[in-house]
């Protein structure tokens, strides 16, 4: 466990060379907002979450562990209802908050990036 990142893991890294690639700038890492987003673009109003599918229980690809389920299941759980109260509470402070899951972006990384994008751009466009 002491091995498992929780900021720059290969994932993320991949995906901020991506969008800086694209020319999509001006995000904080370390921003001091509810939830902690892993990109967080301040002009915009835009955090933008990379999920982990095991830590945040993706639909798709989620396996559940065979050794200490009660533990696992509290855990996991936990993790997913702050997840959905994170979202609520930083949409009610005005922020546009994106969810990637971890497949998502190892599988079709242009696509989030597409997705990431299309709605920066509005937010320039209506800034």
């Amino acid at each position: 466990m002491s091995q498992i990142r929780s900021k720059n893991t290969l994932v993320e890294i991949k995906f901020r060379k991506l969008i800086w690639g694209y020319g999509i700038r001006g995000y904080r890492v370390n921003a001091r907002l509810k939830g902690k987003p892993d990109l967080y673009y301040p002009a915009k109003n835009i955090a933008v979450f990379l999920d982990g599918c095991f830590w945040h229980k993706c639909p798709n690809c989620f396996i559940k562990p065979k050794s200490r389920k009660s533990y696992w299941d509290q855990k996991i759980e936990s993790n997913v209802q702050r997840d959905i109260l994170t979202t609520k509470l930083l949409q009610k402070e005005g922020l546009y908050v994106i969810r990637f899951w971890e497949h998502e972006i190892r599988k079709d990384a242009v696509k989030c990036l597409r997705k990431l994008a299309s709605i920066y751009e509005k937010k320039v466009k209506d800034n």
